[in-house]
């Protein structure tokens, strides 16, 4: 009798953080405008104006700042960075990313392969466009940068991706870039290694051509 008196409750799983109005299972519109006068400059064709949020992923930064990725069911993702909290006041960055392609990674050698020399270059070349590399270490090398992810999902399962990445930006019009991020990502499904090279390209958005439905 007392046992179920006193039953405990399951811990409850954790939330998927939220900023700018967007969360897990939110949707937002695209300034139709901005985008379609920008649009022929990107590698990008065709990207959708409303966007649903289907998973949340959040990696902390040895800056001490936090990446927020809302990612959505137009092979893309919203990225915000932000510095000394998790409101609108500490947001230094937002970008609107779509994959260009994932590719496996079959082989521990050619994981090595891929962070110690692919991935951080000082220049990558996409479809015939040249990026430069943006994060410049002291000293003759460059290594990735690694964070480690956590991605919140609709149906509540939380999974962790360890990743190490480069960014690369090249000039379009009106004094503006495009941005390129290459990326090693390393996952543990069962026993083994899950491991592949991802290739993003994005832009800047300011937080005014968003607008949050709902």
């Amino acid at each position: 009798m007392f046992s179920k008196l006193f039953k405990k409750k399951a811990p409850e799983k954790p939330k998927a953080p939220e900023v700018m109005g967007l969360y897990l299972g939110g949707s937002f519109e695209l300034d139709n405008l901005k985008l379609s006068l920008l649009e022929p400059s990107l590698t990008i064709e065709g990207a959708a104006r409303s966007q649903l949020i289907q998973a949340v992923g959040e990696a902390p930064l040895d800056t001490g700042g936090t990446l927020l990725r809302f990612y959505t069911d137009d092979d893309a993702f919203l990225q915000v960075v932000l510095d000394g909290g998790l409101t609108e006041n500490h947001i230094t960055d937002v970008k609107l990313w779509h994959f260009y392609s994932t590719e496996t990674i079959g082989s521990e050698q050619q994981w090595k392969s891929c962070v110690n020399t692919l991935i951080s270059q000082p220049t990558y070349t996409l479809d015939g466009k040249v990026f430069k590399r943006v994060w410049e270490a002291v000293g003759a090398e460059s290594p990735p940068v690694a964070v480690t992810e956590t991605t919140y999902e609709e149906d509540e399962d939380i999974s962790t991706t360890d990743q190490f990445m480069m960014l690369y930006e090249r000039e379009i019009e009106n004094d503006r870039v495009e941005s390129l991020l290459v990326a090693g990502e390393e996952k543990i499904v069962g026993s083994n290694f899950d491991r592949c090279l991802v290739i993003s390209t994005g832009f800047d958005v300011e937080p005014a051509d968003i607008t949050i439905n709902g």
